[in-house]
């Protein structure tokens, strides 16, 4: 075996809450590269199978690759520098790799941690893998896009462009995940129909890992793809995971034309900014079999929003959810709580505001400073990060000394569990909602309760697993 990609454990509590298991898209992709390639490779996902580090490096040493791919956010850098611990240990000889976001912009870092680590994937990954695969017992020296060890110096090469043509991507490789063990929702049928975003919103490194620019794939490949996941692997809902798949209104009527062209009985969701939303495309989009719309509206507050670099205001947000409810498209808004320099009475106000909104679904996170995105520097560089304890970067815990800014972690940790609670157990949203009351019980149970009175690995993913071999 050439390559092995690993999908490591998540431990990130909302995500373990609601129990969701999705394929990783992000390896699939690498996947497709290495094959065209003509290059073997597996994946393990072991977010699936659970089946933790001792038995994943068994499963290495058997197929006993050249080279180990571990993907890695900053929530999970730290099992994913576990298993190339452990691997490297067992199979001294294979070169070990990690990409991801958080390595994009921690290369030094990641590597000086972990000196059984031999390089850093910066950025996009489809064409650096793929020459790492080549060059696997020779000097990586020339590949572009790394960070890599040479001896006990850590060295960069330079950047590597990137992919101008995201049609010549073949589609992410799904055969090589047990596909029908993953939750068939949208989010198992996730697509990418575009990278890069024009914006830069001080909480995200989107447009820093994929660039400025809105690169698109073509209406016509983005449907061979959508047909692909509708016929082959039978999924009638799919997300289209685009920071913000409608930025080109021209490009978006026209994948909603080629998916009434072919007649393909699939519901979509996809997202946009507030002040991209247009009746006219909704409508076109809802005809093709768009059913969902996500929105990331982040405050209720003007000032805060404006802190954020966010670049809309709230009569957009008002108008886009209007139109949206109007055209009969279920909407999904996301708010951030905790913002270096929001009040109290700021909090209350996005939680006042996500409910004046009344989208179908809200989700509600803590401001988390991921490496790579302006606010984490500037937090960093005024001292007002409360630890670097990776695991807590989970979105659901306080990691800013709140103190310093004149407020509390328990109190916007509390701040958040009351937005949920506010929006998900109103009498009049309960009666239209009630799946959405047994999944926020669920979570609730799942993240705080069964933790206390069970542990251990399902024992049964392992059978398996082991069948990768």
């Amino acid at each position: 075996m050439d390559v092995l990609l690993i999908n490591p454990i998540d431990d990130t509590a909302v995500k373990n809450g609601l129990g969701l298991k999705i394929p990783p898209l992000n390896l699939m992709y690498l996947a497709a590269a290495l094959e065209n390639a003509s290059i073997t490779v597996k994946i393990i996902d072991d977010d699936l199978y659970q089946a933790g580090f001792d038995k994943i490096t068994n499963l290495a040493s058997k197929i006993d690759p050249k080279v180990v791919g571990i993907t890695a956010t900053t929530a999970t850098i730290k099992n994913a520098l576990e298993y190339i611990k452990n691997i490297k240990k067992a199979l001294p000889n294979t070169l070990t790799v990690i990409g991801g976001p958080h390595p994009t912009f921690m290369p030094y870092e990641t590597l000086k941690s972990e000196k059984t680590l031999d390089a850093v994937v910066i950025g996009e990954g489809e064409e650096t893998i793929v020459d790492i695969a080549d060059n696997a017992r020779k000097n990586l020296s020339g590949i572009k896009g790394i960070s890599y060890r040479n001896d006990d110096k850590i060295r960069k090469t330079p950047s590597r462009p990137l992919i101008k043509d995201l049609d010549s991507l073949p589609f992410p490789a799904r055969h090589l995940v047990p596909f029908k063990s993953y939750e068939l929702s949208s989010q198992a049928g996730g697509m990418i129909t575009s990278r890069g975003c024009v914006f830069s919103c001080n909480y995200c490194s989107s447009s820093l890992i994929m660039g400025k620019k809105f690169r698109t794939r073509s209406p016509e490949n983005v449907v061979d793809e959508l047909e692909e996941l509708s016929y082959k692997y039978g999924l009638k809902e799919v997300a289209f995971l685009d920071d913000i798949f409608m930025l080109n209104k021209k490009r978006a009527g026209m994948i909603a034309d080629e998916i009434k062209c072919r007649d393909i009985d699939v519901s979509f969701i996809a997202s946009s900014r507030v002040n991209n939303v247009d009746k006219r495309l909704l409508e076109s989009l809802k005809d093709s079999g768009m059913s969902t719309l996500y929105c990331g509206v982040e405050s209720g507050s003007q000032r805060v929003l404006d802190l954020m670099g966010k670049g809309i205001t709230l009569k957009q947000a008002e108008n886009a959810f209007k139109i949206a409810k109007n055209v009969g498209i279920d909407v999904v808004g996301s708010f951030i709580l905790g913002y270096p320099g929001e009040t109290v009475e700021e909090m209350n106000q996005t939680i006042d505001f996500s409910i004046k909104l009344d989208p179908d679904y809200c989700q509600y996170s803590i401001l988390t400073p991921f490496p790579g995105t302006p606010i984490y520097y500037e937090l960093k560089h005024k001292g007002l990060l409360d630890t670097e304890n990776w695991d807590r970067y989970t979105v659901i815990n306080s990691v800013i000394n709140y103190e310093k800014l004149g407020l509390s972690k328990k109190l916007v940790e509390k701040k958040l569990a009351r937005a949920y609670l506010k929006f998900y157990t109103r009498p009049k949203y309960v009666l239209s909602h009630s799946n959405m009351f047994k999944v926020l019980i669920k979570t609730l149970f799942r993240s705080y309760v069964m933790p206390k009175i069970r542990g251990g690995t399902p024992e049964g993913w392992y059978n398996t697993l082991e069948s990768i071999e």
